[in-house]
């Protein structure tokens, strides 16, 4: 069998090359990026079975699906709640929790292995879909109702409903408030999106958040896209990846 890595920590990639190895099967690459990972199934033909991580230094792992149309088989290595265990569950998904145990792994792989090799699995998409969802959204949870930022030798609070945009630059992440004041936040763009309402708020691209009270007009743009104009923001045009305006026409409302 010949099997993909995809995970961002490097050092963990190489204990799990190393542990699949002794199983017996074909590492084929390791790949710690969203990027990188579009552009390598762009290329290569796809493997037997992938061992898939869903943060990654870019962005979520769902992602790579939403580019790409994944024919593989997924074991998921992830360290996300039970919540988010029983949506793979749901899916039919297999999943190894971090710090990954050899015995489950070796489970795994046979439950992979026992499967035919020429079996297409055409539901992927939608399974990755509502599994992205539920753990951006599980029940009962609660959300970020302020940011605590450290400005010089103070800490200042803002307030979520404050917000203007949420945007990334240069590797940084940094809040715009409705005041047009601009600060960098210590966390990334996908763990900011995990702790916001996403009744309030919407991932638009994989650069900016956007809260729909800030929302100021929204324009026609090019290939079935939209640009979305706040008050005071004034930096890189604001477009909805069209691959997200269906789903952000829904949140509108």
């Amino acid at each position: 069998m010949k099997v993909l890595i995809i995970e961002d920590e490097k050092p963990a990639a190489r204990l799990l090359q190393r542990k699949v190895e002794k199983l017996g099967l074909q590492v084929l690459e390791l790949l710690h990026s969203v990027e990188a990972s579009i552009a390598w199934f762009e290329t290569q033909p796809h493997p037997d079975l992938i061992f898939l991580d869903i943060q990654l230094s870019d962005g979520l792992s769902f992602e790579i699906f939403e580019a790409v149309a994944i024919k593989s088989p997924i074991i998921f290595t992830t360290a996300y709640d039970e919540y988010a265990l029983r949506a793979f569950k749901m899916n039919s998904i297999d999943y190894l929790l971090k710090p990954i145990d050899e015995e489950e792994l070796e489970a795994a792989v046979l439950k992979f292995k026992s499967r035919s090799e020429t079996v297409v699995h055409p539901s992927i998409a939608l399974d990755f879909e509502t599994i992205r969802k539920l753990l951006i959204n599980p029940v009962d949870r609660t959300y970020k109702q302020r940011f605590t930022l450290k400005v010089g030798q103070q800490l200042k609070m803002i307030p979520v409903d404050t917000i203007e945009c949420i945007y990334s630059e240069n590797k940084g992440t940094f809040l715009h408030t409705l005041d047009n004041r601009t600060f960098l936040l210590d966390q990334s763009l996908e763990q900011v999106e995990q702790e916001l309402d996403p009744g309030a708020f919407f991932r638009v691209s994989r650069k900016f958040i956007i809260p729909l009270k800030a929302i100021k007009e929204i324009q026609v743009h090019s290939n079935s896209r939209l640009k979305v104009l706040l008050p005071t923001y004034k930096g890189e045009e604001i477009i909805v990846a069209r691959e997200r305006v269906g789903e952000f026409k829904e949140w509108l409302g």
